[in-house]
Parts: C-alpha cells; structure tokens; sequence
C-alpha cells in the first residue's frame, strides 16, 4: 500500500510516474510538527530497528546512528563523518518491529537524523514544508522497494558495451595517447571497451567541442577505435564558458537560456574554463536546446556521455570572490591572532561551493521564478534529462550510454550514476560495497564506483581487490586524476593477474547483463543486503560486506590492504567458486555458518546458492567478442537448478521480446 501526504505547495520534482491520490487517513507511524517555514517527521525505534537505502551515502548498509543531509555536493574526500554527497536519494527503509517505507519528495535541503541526536528517534526534517511524503508498506522488504520502484519509473538501461571494462584519466591529451591505452590493453591482453576523454579533449573547456590541435578529426578517430572493439565516452559539464564568438554561449545569451541572479542579470560563476554560466536546466524550453546540443558528437560517432560538476560545482562566484578580495585587503599588513588567521582562512577555503552562492541565483520552472537552493538536487537530474529526452529525438531506436555524477530520484529514467570522485583508500572501497544496494533501492542500477579511486596514489593491492569487487558492478571503469599515479592495468608488474581478473568479467558478462536487465525491467535490485532473502536470520542482519549480485551468487570482497582473506559468513549451504582466470579455478561445497577463506591478489571469489546456476562464457577482449549463446552453467544443485538469461542485441529497445528470455535447467 502507498500512502501519499502532500504538504503546502510541493515542487513537482517529477520523480514519481505513477498517479497516487492523496491519503484520507491519517499518517501513520510519524509525529509531523510544524515549526516556522520548516517541517518535521518524528519516529520511536526499537533497539534492533534497522534503516535500509538513502541512495548514496557514507557508513554502511544499516544507516541507523548518523546524521545524513540531502544535498548534493562535491565532496571527493569524503570521510565517514561527511553528511552529503553527489547524490539526493530520499527513500529508506525501516525494518524491524514494524517494516514501512518512505519517500519525501522534495528537492531542497532535507536532514535524515537516524538516531544521532537522540539514539531511538529517526527526525526527518525539510527546510519548508512544501513537499510530499509517501509512505510504502508491504510483508517484505523486497516487496517495498518493487511497489516503490514500480511508483518512479523503469531505470535506465545502458548499451550492452557499456557493460565492458572502460579505461579513463583526466589527462588523456591527445588522440595518440589514447591510442596508446589501447595499444597497451591490447598487447597485454587486457579486455577493454571504452576510453573516457575527460575535459582536455575540449577547445578551451568549452562543452559541444573537440580541440582540433589534439583531435583533428574526431568522426575518423572513432571509426579507428571502433575498428578496435573501443567506444570514446566524452565528459559534458554543466558550465557554459563565457566567449564571444563561442556558438552555444552566444545561442544561450540571446535565447535568455542562463541562470539569472534576481536583478535580471546573468550569474556568472567559475570552473574549469573560468567564468561561466549554467544553463536553466529546469527551464523546458532551455533543457531542450541543451540537449540538442549532444547531436554535434553523435553525428561524428560517439555514443555515449558522462555528465559532470552538475551539482553543479562551483569553484566561485564572481560576486562571492569579488567581496571576499575586499575581505583580504582588509587583513593585509595586520597581525593575524588566531581569530583573524582562522577568519582569513574560512574566507578562501569557503570560496568554492558556498551556500550564499546557491542562493543568489534562480530558475524558470513551470512559470515560477524559484531560487536556486530551494531545487538544488533538481540540477543535475534535469542536465541528464535533457540529454535522455534529447536522444529519444535524435536516436529514438538505439541505446545510448550516459551517466552522471550528481542526481536525484527521477534521474534514474534517464541515465545511471558513478559514485562521484572518491580517494585510492581503502574505505572507499568499501564504502562502494555498501552502497550498492541502497543506490539499487532508489532505481540506480547502472551504476559503479571510480574503480581503484580518483584522487590520490593507487597502491597494485587496492587496485587489484577493487577491480575484484568491481566486475560484479554494471558500470565497471578505472579512473583517475591528473597529477595521481597512473593505475591504467599494464602499469603494474603482476599485469597478468589483472588481465585475468578482468577477463573474468568478460567470462561472467552474461550473467550480469541478464541480471541488470531483469532488474531494470521488473523494477527489482540486483545487489541486496543478505537480510533482504534471509529475512529470518539474525546474523545476516548484521553482516555488512558481504552482498547478494542477482538470483544466483553471494560476494564477499577483501577490502582491507594485506588481508590474505576474510571471514565470511553463509546463511545457507553454499558452492565456493575461487576463480584465477576463466580457465584456473576451483569450487567446493560450504556448511551453512562461519568460514575463513583464503584469497590471494591475484583470485576471485563467489558462491552459488542452492539450485542455482551462473551461465559463463570463455570470455573476449571486447563485449563483441564474447559469445552469449555458446555457455557453460556454474551450478550448484540439491534437487533441480534453473537460470533465466536475458541476451538481445544489446544495442535496440525492443526489451520485452519473449525471444530474449531462455531458460537452463540442470537435473542432480
């Protein structure tokens, strides 16, 4: 059942599909307060209460005990006690002594206090009380997030090359540099299907074109990757940059297409190429054109996107900068006490992405001028709209791969989400294990995180344990910063375990692609928590790191640097598969309970439930390559095992056609 509580004058962030009337009964669970502009929900937990989903977010699967803002922001350092991130994914589960669901619709700030003030009472707070509130209940938590997900919409489903493992770095230069990673992939035998070009391949920074100096013709360049089996996957930002003569600025200014500060006049904000503006993304009119502007890189061959800074980002404003100069003129020559010294300091580190900054700025939104902070997790929502809107325009019949950083619940109809810019730490890596559930919760399913960290050195250990982890992810792609050691595979010594390790991908592909698919298609989560299927066990509740991938297998990653295994936990007997290469493995059965398991670098491992099968492949360099009709069933039978693969061409939308779906069965 879905009861939907509407509060003042809600923004129509246009994340729910389905139609819902209001509930004429009164809301259960939650004590609502008004106090002055802000609203609150109040709820009494129970000791064992356990709080599922909130999307992407720090801490573990359990999200009880910590305070969580939904706001999104760049935050590429973030730590344990960070509140927000890239994304806003307001829904959750409690699961305890009563089971309910809820989805506060409201796309400005929101706080989620889970038991941090006071350790039984969850306080959900909105900063106005314009919004809607739906509650979802049913006998399981399954069952919740199917009538949830069934409520906003199918996901996104990427081409089934995106699916491949994708090379990127900021600072690829050049054509001949990313020959040169692909030279080097294939030399080594390393499997690859795409090669992100991140913002150096611009003229100047400027989004819809190709510096001609390094790409001089951009449409052959991708005909000679594709010859290799390669898709080029350009980076687009949300910020316009200010030049005369520059079409898409120009175009935006005369239309009127620009965010304005509240006197009418443009706001001008910096990034990458300096001052910019930021298109109206919630403007219909403007979205459009926006994302027409895709068609100038698909009519030269590229098929798929990412879409960055489109919290969006801001390095400074140009009026913020301008009063904090006037600041530090002031200071010049003085004696800098602790006050003045710490004030000097909070003055310049609070330059980039300053609150004030997003209030000084506004939107056309269905004939309503609405300040900037008050739709602020609309933004990059609505960036990634215009491009999925645009695409059903201009390629209606293909599939095209785009993803985003920042997003909102709704954004998951039009493109997936990496994890945003994360650290080469080992908390990163497992934080990317205990989201992927919640983020599956809120309809993000073609998703993954910077595989290996963005920011800072790569150690070979943490690369090898992460891409382990990362082959099970629908988006699996290694990226880096500028300036941090290159971790492309054939950098390190032990190359060859990598290139078995991600040829496993290749050899589980179909596999994943028919669980992705299933679960976009049946609104489903393709990674869960254990207590999601083993709801009566007590310890699966409590085991944090290990994860159900589809209907077949359970993982339990090694996280930690100079683990040579882990403790994993089974809640039914088991089959372990320990996997070196494709062709190197080994299986047994396992007791149901507590186990120590050896895992060297260089080794995956998994397990198959009881009368299950896993289809694998012999694997290819490429997504082309491999075979997804010729296959081997991994399986482990008590009685009689099934397994339904979904396989299509991968590139077309005729999803539901019977002929894509075939079922194995193997007998004891």
């Amino acid at each position: 059942m879905i009861l939907k509580y509407v509060y003042g004058t809600p923004i129509e962030t246009e994340a729910v599909v389905e139609q819902i009337a209001g509930a004429e009964q009164s809301m259960p669970f939650f004590a609502v307060k008004k106090e002055g502009q802000s609203i609150s929900f109040s709820y009494g937990m129970e000791e064992e209460d356990i709080v599922y989903g909130l999307g992407e977010n720090v801490r573990g699967i359990n999200k009880r005990g910590f305070l969580y803002v939904s706001s999104c922001s760049d935050d590429p350092c973030h730590r344990e006690d960070t509140n927000s991130l890239y994304g806003a994914h307001n829904f959750f589960i409690l699961s305890g002594k009563e089971l309910f669901g809820v989805f506060v619709d409201f796309p400005g700030k929101v706080t989620f206090d889970m038991g941090y003030t006071k350790r039984n009472e969850m306080l959900i707070t909105a900063e106005e009380e314009n919004l809607v509130f739906y509650i979802i209940t049913g006998e399981t938590e399954k069952e919740i997030v199917k009538a949830f997900r069934n409520m906003i919409g199918q996901s996104y489903i990427a081409p089934k090359w995106a699916l491949g493992y994708g090379q990127s770095r900021w600072s690829y230069m050049n054509e001949e540099e990313i020959r040169e990673v692909v030279k080097k992939h294939r030399e080594n035998r390393i499997p690859l299907d795409s090669v992100y070009m991140d913002i150096d391949y611009m003229e100047r920074y400027k989004d819809f074109t190709v510096n001609k100096e390094a790409f001089p013709d951009l449409s052959a360049f991708c005909r000679e990757m594709k010859e290799q089996g390669i898709h080029l996957v350009p980076i687009i930002d949300a910020g316009v940059k200010i030049e005369e003569g520059y079409e898409v600025y120009e175009e935006g200014l005369e239309k009127g297409y620009f965010c304005k500060k509240e006197d009418g006049k443009e706001f001008v904000a910096g990034v990458w190429p300096g001052k910019v503006l930021f298109p109206d993304m919630l403007n219909e009119e403007a979205r459009s054109w926006f994302g027409k502007k895709y068609k100038v890189l698909l009519d030269q061959g590229i098929e798929g996107f990412w879409n960055d800074m489109n919290e969006p980002a801001i390095f400074y404003s140009e009026d913020n900068l301008t009063e904090v100069f006037k600041e530090l003129s002031k200071l010049q020559g003085e004696n800098l006490d602790i006050y003045k010294f710490f004030h000097m300091k909070d003055l310049v580190l609070g330059i980039a992405n300053n609150p004030k900054d997003y209030q000084s700025f506004y939107h056309q939104y269905k004939g309503r001028k609405i300040r900037h902070d008050k739709v602020h997790n609309l933004y990059g929502y609505y960036m990634t709209r215009a491009a999925g809107e645009a695409f059903e325009e201009l390629e209606p019949e293909k599939r095209i791969l785009m993803f985003s950083r920042a997003s909102y619940i709704g954004m998951h109809r039009y493109g997936g989400i990496w994890t945003g810019d994360n650290m080469s730490w080992w908390s990163h890596l497992l934080l990317n294990i205990r989201m992927m559930p919640a983020l599956n919760m809120c309809g993000f399913l073609f998703t993954g995180a910077d595989l290996g960290g963005f920011g800072a050195h790569v150690t070979e250990d943490l690369l090898l344990r992460w891409l382990a982890f990362g082959i099970f992810t629908p988006l699996m792609r290694n990226h880096s910063a500028m300036g941090t050691r290159r971790q492309e595979a054939y950098q390190f010594e032990s190359n060859q375990a990598f290139a078995d390790l991600i040829g496993i991908r290749y050899g589980i592909l179909p596999y994943i692609y028919s669980e992705y698919m299933k679960a976009s298609l049946r609104g489903e989560m393709m990674f869960r928590p254990l207590a999601f299927d083993y709801r009566e066990d007590s310890f699966a509740k409590r085991v944090e790191d290990q994860l159900l991938v589809g209907d077949s297998i359970m993982i339990a990653p090694v996280y930690e640097q100079n683990a040579k295994g882990r403790y994993v936990y089974l809640p039914e007997k088991m089959k372990l598969v320990k996997m070196k290469s494709l062709t190197e493995r080994e299986s047994r059965i396992m007791e149901k309970g507590h186990h120590y398991i050896d895992v060297a670098l260089d080794e995956v491992i998994f397990f198959i439930r009881p009368d299950k099968i896993l289809p694998l492949s012999k694997g290819g360099q490429c997504v082309e390559e491999v075979d997804f009709e010729q296959l081997e069933l991994l399986s482990f039978v008590e009685t009689e095992a099934s397994y339904e693969l979904y396989t299509d061409d991968g590139f077309t939308k005729d999803y539901e056609q019977a002929e894509h779906f075939r079922t194995f069965k193997v007998e004891k």
